[in-house]
């Protein structure tokens, strides 16, 4: 057993509220499993502080670019601590979503039609038919999502964007919201989302009462199955470890069973008790502390 945790959380993007809030919800159930933990609000200082403190192995909860794209992984791997969740390239792969979406058809993974492009190239002319949804390449929690409807008088990205000249449009499937999680390599159910605008987007996410969890998600038994085995195939593809979170659009509009489409993995989902991963995980009699404690020994250096 591991008896000195590091949990990094916070970081500098924009899904650092996100973050602390994962970060110390595993703290605390860390110290009561009997860890010794030591939480890092993570700065520029990062390897000074690590070298300061010690660990016997590193907590990564951090979200978004610079803690869950491959960058802190990379540190960690030249300090020669072990740490949750993916490694370097997985990290990298999953969190740059157009390099995730050639990997997922690479292996007959369904995704939606999607095309790279620019904000000037996108707001001169439509990249695909109406309607479509514009995202940033390289970020998580939805920000910058939009959806761009058919008669639609505003420019698709508009002056609220702050990610970066490209843009990832893709074409949307209406229907469900799914979302699997994945531990060590499988499945522990399928979960659906409600949201009462359809549209899970960051609110939907974090508000109070901004979505509701259906688990196990009520829907074709033969579907169900299929997004169970595409998430296992997802997250080997990327070569993730430890628990992942892989999101589906669910096109059911002409009757079930519908038309499944991978969206994205999540190498680092959200961790507190009534987070996606540890609702299904608990749907497995697996609870918030043990869960937390297996990622903890499952720890390593992956690359």
């Amino acid at each position: 057993m591991s008896s000195h945790v590091a949990v990094l959380m916070g970081g500098r993007s924009a899904e650092r509220p996100v973050s602390l809030t994962s970060g110390k919800a595993c703290a605390q159930a860390l110290r009561t499993g009997g860890y010794h933990v030591t939480e890092i609000d993570v700065g520029a200082d990062l390897a000074a502080r690590l070298l300061e403190v010690k660990p016997d192995v590193v907590f990564n909860a951090l979200h978004g670019r610079w803690g869950e794209d491959g960058c802190v992984q990379g540190l960690l791997e030249l300090l020669e601590l072990p740490y949750t969740h993916s490694g370097v390239r997985a990290s990298a792969v999953a969190m740059y979503k157009p390099s995730a979406l050639e990997v997922f058809r690479a292996h007959d993974i369904p995704c939606a039609e999607s095309c790279l492009s620019t904000v000037a190239a996108v707001n001169e002319k439509d990249p695909l038919e109406r309607p479509y949804v514009v995202k940033p390449p390289s970020e998580g929690s939805t920000f910058g999502v939009r959806i761009v409807w058919a008669g639609d008088n505003e420019p698709p990205v508009g002056s609220d964007w702050h990610y970066g000249d490209d843009v990832l449009a893709e074409r949307y499937v209406p229907g469900r919201e799914l979302t699997v999680a994945v531990m060590d390599g499988k499945a522990l159910g399928v979960t659906e989302i409600l949201t009462d605008d359809g549209f899970y987007d960051y609110d939907a996410k974090y508000a109070d009462g901004g979505s509701r969890h259906v688990v196990p998600a009520s829907i074709h038994a033969d579907v169900y199955a299929v997004a169970l085995e595409l998430s296992e195939r997802a997250h080997a593809a990327l070569g993730c470890r430890g628990v992942s979170r892989a999101d589906f659009r669910y096109d059911d509009t002409g009757g079930e069973p519908g038309a499944l489409y991978m969206l994205e993995v999540n190498t680092q989902p959200g961790m507190t008790p009534t987070s996606l991963v540890p609702e299904l995980a608990a749907h497995n009699n697996i609870d918030f502390p043990a869960l937390v404690r297996w990622m903890v020994e499952d720890a390593g250096c992956p690359r």
